[in-house]
């Protein structure tokens, strides 16, 4: 198939030679005058439609943290690409790569991503992951949905940002509103498990918020490290041990990766669970409250569509989430032999039964 600069160079071609017919047989300057008019009316006319609509089709590097059918995100940002006019494969290309819960990939990837030329790299993982493709492609556009870009120094603020990053920050101080839940729901808790993994800067914010609200409450919590799902069983050995009533799972890529398995273990030992991921209780978690995060990665093509109109991302604000969600599985409940109050029922957003 020719493509349009193969249509040009052809159209010239046959231009130049009706040129130099058209010339032979102009024999007075007049002639010469009007024929040369001709031409250059003729060249406008030969010149390809193809040469003057075609356009850099804009590329989008998406690098995903968990699997590609794991994912909770590349359909909402399609989605959100759609809504705008975009159609895949026609006007704009979405480059793929999956982490796969593998850290250690993210710098192959990232290289993957830039000998594609993308124009922009949406990464919703990890601040590892945006700090490398930062550091990687400190010139290319990045926006991100992660859980403190300030705190992580990608930004400089969320207001301007001032460099190469900006997006959406899925981080808000909701751990006293996940242990207020809970407390209605089990009025004598006094001691909850919370799972989480102290090297991720995100989850350690939101730790110490956790802390401060159940000093309030009047709750003890017990911090139980988890880096892999080779720590589960032993976990919630210590859970049960020290009489737990509850749990709280703050998200990791690794918690998501390996969440059937989090959630078998939770079922077995009859732990009532509040989670910071919705994706956690469609498949038996007892509770969700926090940001919509479908809504954000929606969201996000909306960052990656201004850029591509000519926007700074130094110049676009870090945007705040607005949309918040309380799901509870009742088919859970019932497993685990807890009843739900009214009370706290009233106010699910959704009920799965």
């Amino acid at each position: 198939m020719k493509n349009w600069s193969d249509g040009v160079v052809e159209s010239w071609s046959v231009g130049i030679i009706r040129l130099k017919a058209l010339l032979q047989y102009s024999n007075t300057p007049t002639k010469r005058i009007l024929c040369l008019t001709l031409c250059v009316i003729l060249f406008a006319l030969c010149f390809p439609v193809d040469a003057q609509q075609a356009k850099k089709v804009p590329r989008i590097g998406f690098l995903e943290g968990a699997t590609v059918a794991e994912s909770q995100g590349i359909e909402p940002f399609r989605q959100g690409l759609r809504e705008l006019g975009y159609v895949e494969g026609q006007n704009i290309i979405v480059e793929i790569r999956a982490l796969e819960g593998k850290p250690d990939r993210i710098p192959d990837l990232i290289a993957e991503l830039l000998r594609s030329k993308v124009d922009v790299i949406f990464t919703p993982t990890t601040a590892a992951a945006a700090q490398a493709a930062k550091k990687a492609a400190p010139t290319i556009p990045i926006v991100v949905v992660l859980g403190d870009p300030l705190g992580s120094g990608l930004v400089t603020s969320l207001a301007r940002p001032g460099g190469n990053v900006t997006g959406l920050s899925g981080f808000l101080e909701l751990g006293g509103k996940r242990l207020e839940i809970l407390k209605d729901t089990l009025p004598s808790l006094n001691r909850v498990a919370v799972f989480w993994t102290s090297t991720n800067a995100p989850m350690e914010v939101q730790f110490k918020e956790t802390e401060t609200a159940a000093r309030v409450l009047g709750i003890k919590l017990q911090a139980l490290e988890v880096r892999g799902p080779e720590d589960f069983h032993s976990a919630f050995k210590s859970a049960i041990r020290e009489r737990a009533g509850a749990l709280i799972a703050l998200r990791s890529p690794m918690l998501v990766n390996y969440r059937k398995q989090f959630l078998k273990l939770a079922e077995d030992n009859r732990l009532p669970g509040m989670y910071d991921d919705k994706n956690f209780v469609e498949p038996g978690g007892l509770m969700f409250y926090g940001t919509d995060r479908a809504d954000l990665f929606r969201r996000a093509a909306y960052y990656v569509d201004k850029i591509l109109k000519g926007a700074k991302p130094a110049d676009l604000p870090v945007e705040q989430p607005t949309k918040f969600e309380f799901v509870v599985n009742l088919k859970t409940a019932k497993q685990i032999g807890l009843t739900i109050p009214p009370n706290v029922l009233a106010r699910a957003d959704r009920v799965i039964r």
